[in-house]
């Protein structure tokens, strides 16, 4: 497979920075393999002039030239209704043979700007529907082609590279123009069929998608590729075979074992997504996933951390973040984030007591009332006998004067 195109920008906000300090900070030994959120391209960019560029550069020029004309607004297909993604024939398909949502397809795919600027190139690229691997204009134009077609797509920016753009050579909010030739699709297989070693190379595909999705901001699209690659790591899929013959040996514990390894990579990445829009139960559940099977993994511990107290559990975020410290205790980080931790506990603490205090406060006050209520009762009585005695004994001396 031969594919061109260009990684997107390095610079993300402090929270994505966040993470990928911490990633880098808890695996010194390896900052491409383990659970960081590096930037993420198809692959480095070399221009090259090809028939299928030819047919970009007639396209554009006739886009161009043709701008304003009645025929030609009406060959173009407005897919969404809203002008942000349209689609024009170029080249007509022999059948009419469409794939749907997870269909796995071949494509050429090239991109420029309006100005005829290069973007990008796939040539032979695979590509699964609906699973994010392109940009969104282009997957949700697929399953509109015909196998054998060549179309022309006007992609706006909600559907490209957005406000973010691609630097350096996408500014932002900018329009692109894709020709996309579709040459094949097929259903998605059986995952319990595909051997170990396919499924453990897919879903670390569609892994650093969604890593390079986050890097983007766009943490919607990139929890749907980890889910996507948490189907394919799955080590408890199928009976693993080592190759496409079941015949064959199966696959050892230790491929199985690192299946479990990258699966366990991605619960940790969606996570960290989740965390992004506030997902927190979910994102528990993700961090959980891992500590189940490594109850000493720092990340994990970290995240949980983070997970409750913003669940408003600080005290169960103390304990996750302090083991974690205990791990690394090298890790600054790590210190930083326990001690505010531990600062937000005793302020809870703080304003627990004083809830407490203020309630048993009204509960007294009441009682040392009615105390004082029944010892002035008696006296009031024995003052009032009192003075009814004085009284007769006057009128009894007064009667006998």
């Amino acid at each position: 497979m031969e594919s061109n195109s260009i990684a997107p920008e390095a610079s993300i906000n402090e929270d994505a920075n966040l993470d990928i300090s911490l990633d880098k900070s808890l695996n010194k030994e390896s900052s491409r393999d383990d659970d960081e959120i590096p930037v993420f391209g198809h692959s480095k960019l070399t221009e090259n002039i090809s028939p299928l560029d030819k047919t970009m550069n007639n396209s554009i020029n006739e886009s161009k030239t043709e701008e304003g004309q009645d025929d030609t607004k009406e060959e173009w297909l407005d897919i969404l209704g809203s002008g942000q993604l349209k689609k024009k024939v170029l080249k007509q398909a022999e059948n009419n043979f469409r794939p749907s949502r997870t269909w796995v397809c071949k494509v050429n795919i090239e991109g420029r700007l309006t100005d005829g600027t290069f973007v990008e190139k796939l040539n032979n690229f695979s590509v699964q529907i609906g699973d994010g691997e392109v940009i969104q204009g282009v997957d949700l134009a697929l399953p509109l082609m015909d196998v054998g077609e060549t179309a022309l797509l006007e992609v706006g920016p909600r559907f490209g590279f957005g406000s973010l753009g691609l630097a350096p050579i996408v500014p932002p909010n900018a329009t692109l123009l894709y020709t996309v030739e579709l040459l094949s699709a097929e259903d998605e297989p059986e995952l319990a069929i595909v051997p170990a070693s396919k499924r453990k190379v897919i879903g670390n595909r569609k892994r650093e998608r969604g890593n390079w999705w986050y890097t983007r901001q766009e943490h919607t699209l990139a929890i749907q590729c980890y889910r996507r690659a948490l189907d394919f790591l799955d080590e408890s899929t199928g009976e693993a075979y080592v190759d496409d013959d079941p015949g064959k040996n199966k696959t050892s514990e230790e491929d199985l074992n690192s299946l479990l390894e990258d699966r366990l990579k991605v619960y940790n990445n969606l996570a960290a997504a989740q965390m992004k829009i506030k997902a927190y139960d979910a994102a528990l559940q993700s961090v959980e996933n891992v500590l189940r099977c490594q109850p000493e993994n720092v990340k994990a511990l970290f995240r949980k951390g983070k997970i409750m107290s913003a669940k408003g559990d600080n005290a169960g975020a103390v304990a996750a973040v302090r083991k974690a410290s205990q791990l690394e205790p090298d890790s600054k980080m790590i210190r930083q984030e326990l001690l505010r931790l531990v600062s937000l506990r005793n302020e809870d603490n703080k304003l627990e007591k004083n809830l407490y205090k203020k309630m048993l406060g009204q509960k007294n006050k009441p009682q040392e009332t009615n105390t004082n209520s029944k010892k002035q009762i008696p006296w009031g009585m024995m003052l009032g006998s009192m003075a009814a005695v004085v009284v007769g004994v006057a009128a009894f001396k007064y009667r006998f004067m």
